[in-house]
């Protein structure tokens, strides 16, 4: 996961996969059968890794729409070192082969939209909760979280003061909770959530 993560699925080639799980190559294609299975495995790992820590962190939160507002401010803390790279290595996947790879593509692809139907559920969630307003659109609003997310993840590649990226995280965050300030608006105005 490392290695595709850091190189791509084009610039890695059979001897860094060697090198990386130090096996020969008829070991490789045993065990993977190709350097496409074994990518999509990597991006499994990968993808399951971020689904499960937003998943988890919407589910242990007393409050969904805080959830997902510290999702963002974590985000703000990325250090290029602590990882091969804070780019998001679907995001990377899918610019790399948009049309070498088709069936690489609709992979990534698939990825993407289960976190964002992870996001889509808990924006719907925190409306039903009234965290949000009635008319608040969870689709809408898990689009652009998604967006906000893999932006601040890129920005992490190139952003060398972290404090420039911390506040650009709770910039992103405090939209978030600009929708709740809506919702507790029409609460205090004693108009009930749907």
């Amino acid at each position: 996961m490392t290695l595709f993560w850091l190189k791509g699925y084009n610039a890695t080639s059979l001897k860094d996969l060697e090198e990386a799980l130090k096996m020969r190559p008829g070991s490789i294609y045993a065990a993977f059968q190709s350097k496409e299975a074994l990518f999509l495995a990597a991006l499994e790992l990968y993808a399951g890794r971020m689904r499960t820590e937003l998943a988890a962190t919407i589910a242990n939160a007393p409050s969904t729409l805080t959830a997902l507002r510290t999702y963002l401010v974590s985000l703000g803390g990325l250090d290029r070192c602590d990882k091969p790279s804070t780019a998001c290595m679907l995001v990377k996947s899918l610019l790399e082969i948009q049309t070498d790879h088709p069936a690489l593509r609709r992979v990534v692809v698939d990825h993407l939209n289960t976190i964002l139907t992870l996001l889509e559920d808990g924006f719907a969630k925190a409306r039903a909760a009234g965290e949000l307003p009635p008319d608040a659109d969870p689709a809408r609003l898990a689009k652009r979280m998604q967006t906000y997310v893999f932006g601040l993840k890129i920005q992490a590649q190139r952003e060398t003061d972290p404090l420039a990226l911390q506040l650009l995280a709770q910039d992103l965050a405090d939209e978030i909770s600009a929708h709740r300030q809506t919702a507790t608006a029409l609460h205090h105005q004693g108009l009930s959530p749907a």
